[in-house]
């Protein structure tokens, strides 16, 4: 079976892979890309890690199309959906430029790259432009030893080393030193708020297939068995009461000062009593940051909806602190 397109380069859809472990800043850059003046039009999907979906109520508005993928990793259980996404994205394919995945921070690219060359319909459609990794230079050698880490620095086309202000630069040679150990030839950037060159992300025309075959001979023939680390996991809380913002601070700092390091990421678009406006709030481990987003739009059904991602989470203790935040 041949994996190379019969339709020239230039005739398909260029697609963008965004990757990079929990927190990394995929949606920040995701938001970047949608509202920086590139004269393309882009659409995106978008994939989260748990039942309720925050990241694509985060993303900007704007007139692209914008696709979410809940309960379920893109490179196991819903990859037959991203496959059927993008089959009815094509039927519109006069309405957009180029397209954008955003995977789930847990997602191993390997599956998803191979996506593109084992269906026969979509490698005539689609080519691969790059897979983009964002890296938390904060916080990636917390996780280095993750499998999902590993898989994401190798197989990236360019890698946005993003958080650069909170490490100092012997921290970020020392990091930039063991990337270069596992992917010694993607294209290295380095930011502070996912701030780079769109030209620097976007048909940059950076894969290559070989490299891939060469990390793993048999992704384009062998189905991946992927597994999450059992005691990694996702909790979704949802509330239609409004909250208490200084009860809500107070469970949330309390937490993480005890469970800091096995929180990975917590972030929810949170419904206050007496506020016209959304507050959103985001975690990584120990940093917490949260503001006023934009006002609640007229008959908007609101409420709070919150997730957290963590190791050994308990979701009894968990569920308990947060609805004694209802105002």
């Amino acid at each position: 079976m041949a994996f190379s397109s019969a339709v020239p380069a230039s005739q398909r859809l260029p697609v963008t892979v965004l990757t990079g472990y929990l927190g990394a800043g995929k949606t920040t850059l995701l938001n970047r890309i949608l509202t920086h003046e590139h004269g393309l039009k882009v659409a995106v999907i978008v994939n989260e890690f748990g039942e309720v979906g925050i990241d694509n109520q985060l993303v900007v508005n704007a007139d692209e199309e914008i696709f979410e993928m809940n309960n379920g990793c893109i490179c196991c259980t819903v990859r037959g959906d991203l496959i059927r996404i993008i089959g009815n994205l094509m039927k519109r394919r006069d309405r957009f430029d180029h397209l954008v995945i955003e995977t789930t921070g847990l997602a191993d690219p390997a599956p998803v790259i191979q996506t593109f060359f084992v269906d026969e319909d979509l490698r005539d459609e689609l080519r691969l432009d790059a897979v983009v990794t964002l890296v938390d230079l904060k916080h990636v050698l917390q996780h280095w030893e993750a499998e999902e880490v590993q898989e994401q620095l190798a197989f990236a086309d360019v890698l946005l080393l993003n958080k650069s202000d909170l490490v100092d630069e012997s921290e970020r040679r020392s990091i930039e030193q063991r990337i270069r150990a596992i992917n010694p030839v993607a294209r290295l950037l380095t930011a502070t708020g996912a701030a780079v060159p769109m030209v620097q992300i976007l048909g940059v025309e950076a894969f290559e297939l070989e490299r891939a075959l060469s990390l793993d001979p048999g992704f384009l023939v062998e189905e991946h068995e992927h597994e999450h680390d059992a005691a990694v996991g996702s909790l979704a809380l949802v509330e239609e009461r409004p909250m208490d913002l200084d009860r809500l601070g107070s469970w949330l700092a309390d937490l993480v000062a005890e469970r800091g390091p096995d929180l990975f990421r917590m972030k929810g678009i949170i419904q206050l009593k007496g506020e016209g406006r959304r507050y959103v709030f985001q975690s990584v481990h120990m940093l917490l940051d949260g503001d006023f987003d934009r006002a609640w739009h007229e008959g908007e059904q609101r409420s709070t909806q919150f997730v957290i991602i963590g190791r050994n989470l308990d979701p009894e203790a968990l569920r308990s602190g947060f609805h004694a935040c209802v105002a």
